[in-house]
């Protein structure tokens, strides 16, 4: 849209002043895992947020074409950030042309955004069938119905497929894990916790990690 009479809002007066309150290198756990935990328990405690476990996920292909989507963290640890997906998934695809990889964890409601930049590798079989199994019934068919990233002609062949498995495997029934869905573990390289401050002047503090498998802390300016 070229004519300012037509936007229906001003984008450039549309703003948020964020708190006083920022965040200092004293204040930092030991690692980024663990201070991922800390501000993850208040992002889903008294965050206001409808799915702290969102994130969004940016790959790019072999070619450096990037794409980005919303996907759900399942688990964390010191090893990294799991998330499952189906292998024939444009994301799959991209990470085995190209395995860097980042999270965005948008927490808006708390001015906080959490990045990671790490190398994803898929999730061994048993990990993956042990997280299959705690999958509502619905979800279980679900990773079976949809051939995730493909063209399809209508949405009737998702829900004709989805019906066909049902029918298949009622509720109660084991459903196997399809051989293409799995999951993927991106161990961090670098983690930046972003807190947002009064006049744009946030903080921004990234733990990059040594040859040593140890982390320094860096400041950035905002």
């Amino acid at each position: 849209m070229t004519d300012r009479d037509d936007v229906p809002f001003d984008l450039a007066s549309m703003r948020k002043q964020y708190r006083a309150e920022g965040l200092s290198e004293n204040e930092l756990a030991a690692t980024p895992v663990e201070q991922f935990a800390r501000w993850f328990m208040q992002a889903a405690t008294d965050g206001g947020l409808f799915e702290p476990n969102a994130m969004v996920v940016s790959t790019a292909d072999a070619e450096g074409r990037p794409s980005a989507r919303t996907v759900l963290l399942k688990h964390f640890d010191e090893q990294g950030f799991v998330f499952y997906t189906n292998y024939d998934s444009r994301k799959a695809r991209d990470l085995a042309e190209n395995p860097y990889v980042s999270l965005l964890f948008p927490w808006h409601p708390m001015a906080r955004q959490v990045i990671v930049t790490g190398v994803a590798r898929r999730t061994g079989r048993d990990e993956t069938a042990a997280y299959f199994r705690t999958r509502p019934h619905g979800s279980q068919l679900g990773a079976w119905a949809s051939a995730q990233s493909s063209v399809i002609a209508t949405r009737a062949d998702v829900d004709g497929a989805y019906a066909e498995l049902a029918a298949r495997y009622p509720e109660g029934e084991q459903v196997p894990v399809p051989p293409n869905w799995g999951g993927f573990r991106v161990a961090p390289q670098t983690v930046e916790f972003w807190q947002g401050r009064e006049n744009r002047l946030h903080d921004r503090l990234r733990y990059v990690e040594r040859a040593d498998g140890s982390w320094r802390v860096e400041r950035l300016s905002p």
